[in-house]
């Protein structure tokens, strides 16, 4: 299937990339605010932000570094207040110190009620935790409530759009560090990634090292279920032997996550533990190194 060009409308409301952005696309209801924390009064009068929407509050833990996300919804209150109300509430609260930045969506005609908002909580929510890139500080997993079949084609779409949005402003939160496919015939030959392997003895803890990776347009993605150098080699890149240090490995050194490096030399210094030349140890299955790999790509 040919995958269509999309034209999106930023609107620098500041006059900045770092300060607020409202975001609209070609025939979609749906508006979207980028607005830092430190901005919120700014957004005071607001009509479209009074309305109902589903929000994220984006930021980093203190304690692991790692980014994370609290997903919500607001709904229109008594007195008129719905969304940047909300947003007003979560930072005066203490417990969610952590974020810097939140983004909103509503719609122009203003029709989320409660049931539409729920279910996007909701599958928001479950998309966040499916591609694994955030750590997801909801307590409780939102209830999707109950909604017809005719409503929830209309809200896949929205959330369809929402995913291209959300990337665009910087957060990959529903994208999964890989294409995850049963077969290869169900990818597009535009989407396909390069999917490489390592092999070895380790001098250092006899194990049989023995990890996979795919090559994306973001990097290298050294593939769960790979088995790690539990030993540190004392030559391992200072980057490098942190991600390993944070990353969830077993006892056995079995990889529990996919991890996301830049380049293959780094990808093959987190499995072994030590420096090492990627281009020549990742191979594909037929045992073509990807230094020959890319040298035959560029005759």
């Amino acid at each position: 299937m040919t995958v269509r060009g999309k034209s999106i409308n930023l609107f620098l409301m500041d006059g900045t990339p770092s300060g607020r952005i409202k975001c609209t696309l070609a025939n979609w209801t749906g508006v979207v605010y980028k607005i830092p924390r430190t901005e919120l009064d700014k957004c005071k009068g607001r009509d479209d932000l009074s309305q109902s929407g589903v929000y994220f509050l984006f930021g980093e833990s203190d304690q692991t570094e790692d980014d994370v996300v609290y997903i919500g919804q607001a709904g229109v209150r008594k007195n008129g207040e719905g969304l940047l109300y909300r947003l007003i509430e979560h930072k005066r609260n203490p417990d969610k110190d952590y974020w810097t930045e939140a983004i909103v969506f509503t719609t122009s005609n203003n029709s989320f009620g409660p049931t539409e908002i729920s279910y996007l909580e909701n599958r928001f929510y479950a998309l966040a935790m499916d591609a694994n890139r955030y750590l997801v500080k909801n307590g409780n997993d939102p209830t999707p409530g109950n909604i017809t079949e005719e409503k929830e084609s209309e809200l896949e779409e929205f959330i369809d759009y929402a995913k291209i949005v959300m990337g665009v402003l910087g957060h990959k939160l529903f994208e999964p560090l890989t294409i995850k496919t049963k077969l290869a015939v169900e990818v597009d030959s535009t989407e396909e990634e390069l999917l490489l392997f390592m092999k070895r003895k380790s001098r250092k803890s006899g194990l049989i090292i023995e990890a996979s990776c795919k090559q994306t347009n973001e990097g290298f993605v050294v593939l769960q279920g790979s088995r790690i150098e539990t030993i540190d080699s004392d030559s391992i890149p200072p980057g490098i032997k942190k991600r390993r240090q944070t990353a969830k490995i077993d006892a056995n050194g079995i990889l529990q996550e996919d991890i996301l490096v830049r380049s293959p030399s780094y990808a093959a210094a987190f499995v072994i533990g030590g420096h090492v030349n990627g281009l020549t140890e990742w191979k594909t299955k037929d045992g073509v190194s990807l230094k020959e790999l890319e040298r035959s790509e560029h005759n």
